[in-house]
């Protein structure tokens, strides 16, 4: 059974947290991840590019000159791609980038993520924020404590806006609610630091 380190809100270790095997000892799937994160970051596209072709761009009716004696090259119209002012040839379009991920393909690559984060004991379970305001200076000394990396994820049960504020404003520090947790981000943070409320949901969801 894989085990974590439980600290307080000082970085100080108070005990060890037992993790479901199912969840937190699962094998690594990385083709799993690795759709996932690609539809993820497919899905964040807004996909309103938009360009005009020569049938778009006003003007351009008339032929600009006769077709044959003039000397010049044989045209059509002034809104050709070839002209300045003419349209876009082959330009992008509004489109739909939202690419499906089947539930179990997506559930089997959030326990691979988990299991990496605790492999590589990037992983620690905190048992309270204990911030009644927020105060990024007390947030600092914390990540500072635990040793974070420049990028730790801090995973909530419940939406504690004093955590999220006293996070807001450390580069690299990203606060999540627990129903948020998704994989492109588990990978992309360097600590995963959870409540143990959160990680039994994670082993409630995905176990």
């Amino acid at each position: 059974m894989p085990v974590v380190k439980e600290v307080n809100f000082k970085g100080e270790v108070i005990g060890d947290i037992t993790l479901s095997d199912a969840v937190f000892g699962a094998p690594v799937h990385v083709p799993a991840m690795h759709q996932v994160v690609v539809a993820h970051l497919a899905n964040c596209r807004v996909g309103t590019h938009n360009t005009k072709d020569r049938g778009e761009v006003r003007g351009g009716g008339k032929k600009p000159w006769r077709q044959k004696h003039t000397g010049r090259a044989r045209a059509g119209s002034s809104r050709s791609p070839l002209w300045v002012g003419g349209g876009v040839a082959h330009g992008p379009h509004p489109r739909d980038y939202h690419q499906k991920v089947n539930k179990k393909v997506r559930r089997i690559a959030i326990r691979s993520a988990l299991t990496l984060k605790v492999q590589a004991e990037n992983m620690l379970v905190i048992d309270s924020f204990g911030l009644e305001a927020p105060k990024t200076k007390s947030m600092i000394e914390f990540l500072a404590a635990v040793k974070s990396g420049k990028k730790p994820l801090l995973v909530l049960h419940e939406t504690n806006m004093a955590v999220v504020k006293s996070a807001a404003n450390i580069p690299g520090a990203y606060v999540q609610h627990v129903d948020s947790v998704n994989v492109y981000d588990l990978l992309n943070h360097d600590q995963l630091i959870a409540t143990p409320e959160a990680v039994k949901k994670l082993e409630e969801v995905f176990g």
